[in-house]
């Protein structure tokens, strides 16, 4: 089994670009701390390089920045290609299957209307971290409410810092 799962920050900008067949391509990398600090006290952080394709790619791009918190599910892919000096150099990445956004909205940027579509749109206060978790659908757009498990709490929950795990 080939699964990984990542919290961590961007540590530059998205680069989207387009394949020769016009497929999204996002790369990045993410700043990923180790649990529990060394021996003198410091936390050790590693750099892993995240890939993305398609919708899942062009959302990243859209939404995030240096320094934005993620959750990503992942597989690890490795590879190989000859550099331009002839050496083989070797790849490693995650490729994104799943993430959300673990930030605020407006630690994002995002601001006034974030269009989903040419003919649809969702206001700010429609976005929450958890809509791009799944790509597959636009953000904004709701789950049908007989799949929704928090339908019969209200509009808001309440969450205060001491009562999350971390």
């Amino acid at each position: 089994m080939n699964k990984v799962f990542l919290v961590g920050r961007l540590t530059r900008d998205p680069e989207l670009r387009y394949s020769a067949s016009n497929t999204a391509v996002m790369r990045c990398a993410i700043a990923v701390d180790r649990q529990g600090p060394t021996q003198n006290g410091e936390r050790q952080t590693d750099f892993i390089n995240i890939l993305a394709f398609g919708n899942r790619a062009e959302t990243m791009k859209k939404y995030l920045n240096k320094g934005s918190q993620i959750a990503i599910a992942g597989q690890i892919r490795t590879g190989s290609y000859d550099a331009q000096d002839g050496t083989k150099r070797y790849t490693t990445d995650v490729l994104v299957d799943e993430f959300q956004f673990l930030d605020s909205k407006s630690s994002r940027g995002v601001e006034g209307e974030v269009s989903t579509s040419s003919s649809e749109s969702a206001s700010n206060s429609d976005i929450t971290p958890y809509d791009f978790a799944d790509t597959a659908s636009a953000p904004g757009i709701d789950a049908p409410e007989e799949s929704d498990p928090f339908k019969d709490f209200g509009d808001k929950i309440e969450i205060d810092d001491s009562d999350l795990p971390f």
